[in-house]
């Protein structure tokens, strides 16, 4: 069963909405025990890091979610600030996160470019990730999608970057290793090739 991580900081209505859609059946999941059985399992994220890990600390779900993920190697996809909190720290207001991937989310340079970044962004898929399923590389290898972000991660291993972006510098726009898949922009919000790429990973 697809689980969707629905908690006070996420975005799990609209994500839940994209799910159906294309046809598929998931349920929220709200505590620990809702991510019994899940096989697929999306972290949507708005707002803040520290207000995500708050919220994910409260109901329990973080020991739950590296259960699933880290040991049963649950296919897992975070979007937005669902990708921020997997490095080990966020520049904003000094989060340390889940530390799945090693590296940092830091601010966009305010004196390059607009901060937040809003709007539609051609990401470029990287076609030889090393840990990227192919199933999920698109075609062709860039489209345009839906960002809202302040921040951007800067993993130190760059196999870990599955797609990139530019914002007055080239950014990480999405990452994988293993089953971790996560993606700055929103997927259920980027139209068609956002739904595109939801479907690919519910299939994988």
């Amino acid at each position: 069963m697809i689980k969707i991580i629905d908690y006070k900081a996420g975005n799990a209505p609209s994500v839940m909405h994209a799910a159906v859609h294309l046809g598929y059946e998931a349920e929220f999941a709200r505590c620990a025990d809702d991510l019994e059985g899940a096989t697929r399992i999306i972290l949507p994220g708005v707002g803040s890091a520290k207000a995500t890990m708050d919220s994910l600390r409260e109901t329990g779900l973080i020991d739950a979610l590296e259960s699933a993920v880290l040991q049963r190697k649950t296919p897992f996809l975070g979007i937005c600030v669902g990708l921020q909190i997997l490095f080990e720290h966020s520049e904003e207001e000094d989060a340390t996160c889940l530390g799945w991937l090693k590296g940092n989310v830091v601010r966009f340079d305010e004196g390059k470019v607009r901060v937040p970044q809003m709007g539609w962004n051609e990401v470029r898929f990287e076609p030889r990730a090393p840990t990227a399923n192919p199933a999920l590389n698109t075609s062709p290898r860039a489209d345009y999608f839906y960002f809202v972000n302040s921040y951007h991660a800067k993993p130190k291993d760059p196999t870990d970057i599955w797609g990139v972006a530019d914002y007055g510098d080239t950014f990480t726009a999405a990452v994988c290793r293993e089953n971790i898949y996560a993606t700055q922009f929103h997927v259920e919000k980027s139209g068609k090739a956002g739904l595109a790429l939801l479907d690919k990973f519910l299939k994988l």
